[in-house]
């Protein structure tokens, strides 16, 4: 009997099935975000649509008890899938106390948790770069069994940051995985007006890693190259590049208008092959999905993103004199 693609990989039915549903709710979620911004209620929207393909096939490769996650802002499937709440990311796109990430004080997409090891970004790109390997080599000086994953655009890629982090890693031999979710864009500059090689992957010989380019729409061709690189790292061979090729469905960011730079017959050629349609196609065409059982998952995803809307909208603002909390050291006393 010949197994499907997804059992050649060592995934099961259901885990497949859970990896669709955590790409809906990525996509659900944010659709939500940028109804709430357009509306006034919420400050800032940065898309994951798109890429969630690539977002959750990664995850879904990692140890999810053991290793570290240091995401990039459109990361919404990595975060789900390591154990972040659609509650939970509604706080932050509203700014509330309750905002695990940052108690309502950063932009939506900063995510940090400590529990399901998600490792805090900040503005200024590609900073988690060198964070990744740091806890990579921390782990590898401990003998700890962990991973790293980090994630930045192709743009990303480009800054000093990178270069410092891939080199040093190479050097050392850190279980690091580098993945650029290259969506063809930074901000509004081109893929060709960014390299002067053809692919970012081609850049990974010179760090003395491997580097690998998959399709980003496909999550069990991610699911594949993210799991190599896991066990190789893991293995105590060193480093991983992997770069999955996808598309930004969306403008840059709530604040952008990508009008002025990308065709419409563009963006929709894009939608074409937009991975929550073409791996629901997948699933379908191997009877793992009909139209009943899609329905009833998207119908189940709405009712968590309605009630999580409700509850982050309603949930208390943090008070104003904890502007300075974690700032200042604080004394007894004072």
């Amino acid at each position: 009997m010949t197994k499907n693609r997804h059992e050649v990989l060592g995934l099961t039915d259901e885990m497949v099935l859970e990896m669709y549903e955590t790409m809906l709710m990525a996509r659900r979620i944010d659709e939500r975000m940028w109804l709430l911004n357009r509306s006034g209620k919420i400050p800032f929207v940065i898309s994951c649509q798109g890429q969630e393909a690539a977002q959750v096939g990664a995850a879904f490769a990692l140890d999810r008890e053991k290793d570290y996650v240091l995401p990039y802002y459109r990361d919404m499937g990595v975060v789900l899938t390591f154990g972040m709440t659609p509650t939970e990311l509604m706080l932050s796109g509203f700014a509330k106390q309750e905002d695990p990430n940052s108690g309502g004080r950063q932009m939506p997409g900063h995510f940090g948790q400590k529990k399901n090891r998600i490792v805090t970004g900040s503005s200024p790109v590609t900073t988690q770069v060198p964070h990744a390997v740091g806890i990579a080599l921390a782990g590898k000086m401990e003998m700890k069994d962990l991973v790293t994953f980090v994630t930045f655009g192709e743009g990303s890629s480009n800054q000093g940051d990178f270069h410092e982090g891939a080199n040093f890693a190479g050097v050392h031999k850190l279980p690091v995985i580098f993945m650029v979710e290259n969506n063809k864009y930074a901000i509004s500059v081109p893929i060709e007006k960014q390299l002067a090689c053809e692919k970012v992957s081609d850049r990974a010989i010179g760090y003395g890693m491997p580097g690998v380019t998959v399709d980003g729409n496909d999550p069990l061709e991610v699911y594949k190259a993210v799991k190599e690189a896991a066990d190789r790292a893991r293995r105590g061979e060193g480093p991983s590049l992997v770069e999955t090729v996808s598309y930004r469905l969306t403008p840059h960011s709530s604040d952008d208008d990508d009008r002025s730079y990308r065709a419409r017959d563009e963006v929709e050629k894009a939608k074409t092959e937009d991975p929550i349609l073409t791996f629901g196609a997948y699933l379908k065409e191997i009877d793992l999905l009909d139209e009943e059982k899609e329905t009833e998952i998207n119908k189940r995803v709405m009712k968590i993103v309605n009630e999580a809307t409700d509850y982050a909208e309603n949930a208390p603002y943090a008070k104003a004199e904890d502007a300075l909390k974690f700032v200042y050291a604080e004394t007894e006393g004072e």
